[in-house]
């Protein structure tokens, strides 16, 4: 069995596809006819931005998300057995991370599939990267809780964790709860901690800046609608 699963990376944001994708990328995205991904109609508006040369019409996409029987992961794999390429497609940027394409792969894992991952942006490592804090320990949490008590909870219980075990804590929010989070984040942390906010990434406006609590009571950056993944870390 020589085809593969390839896991796709996708822009984070509107950013030319030149810009963050290689083009290796996109000459895979050229041999691949079937995909798996987590909203056909952003899936097919970003093979078109791409540039691929397939007819977007002589594709076929099953779509993997909340929605989708478990009972159909295993039929998604069937072009494998006609040699056929899949490649998988995630709304989160890169496949299998805080995304639910990571069953598809679990399983092809199971079947002797080999899967292959692209480079591409990942919003969590770039954020690290530029973060300056501690880049050798640290933890994805995804999303926090949405009920205010839950999520203040969460948050004690995070930078807690981070001075404890030098961890740096990594979480996302909705973009249109970001001011919410923030919020609770000011209220709730030491002032000493820092705070990294790293928002729009790759995209013209990013803004990425790591400070203290106490310093960022003083201003921030309006974050409404802007898609942003938050980094604390409170030295020990």
């Amino acid at each position: 069995m020589s085809a593969k699963i390839y896991l796709i990376p996708t822009t984070l944001g509107d950013s030319p596809v030149k810009n963050v994708i290689p083009q290796y990328v996109v000459d895979i995205m050229n041999q691949t006819n079937y995909y798996i991904v987590e909203n056909i109609k952003t899936a097919r508006r970003y093979l078109i931005k791409a540039g691929i040369k397939t007819k977007i019409d002589d594709l076929t996409f099953y779509e993997l998300n909340k929605h989708t029987s478990p009972e159909n992961y295993v039929l998604y794999l069937d072009p494998i057995k006609e040699n056929q390429n899949i490649g998988i497609i995630s709304e989160a940027g890169t496949p299998g991370v805080a995304d639910p394409g990571a069953a598809i792969v679990s399983i092809a894992h199971r079947k002797n599939i080999q899967v292959v991952p692209l480079v591409g942006p990942s919003s969590i490592l770039l954020s690290i990267m530029a973060s300056g804090l501690n880049g050798q320990n640290f933890a994805f949490n995804g999303y926090l809780p949405i009920k205010k008590h839950e999520r203040i909870k969460t948050i004690k219980a995070l930078e807690k964790k981070s001075k404890q075990e030098n961890q740096t804590q990594i979480f996302i929010e909705t973009p249109y709860r970001n001011q919410h989070l923030l919020n609770d984040l000011f209220a709730t942390c030491q002032l000493e901690t820092l705070l990294c906010i790293a928002t729009d990434i790759t995209l013209p406006s990013e803004f990425i800046k790591t400070k203290k609590i106490k310093d960022w009571k003083k201003g921030f950056p309006d974050l409404k609608k802007r898609p942003t993944i938050f980094l604390l870390h409170q030295a020990s």
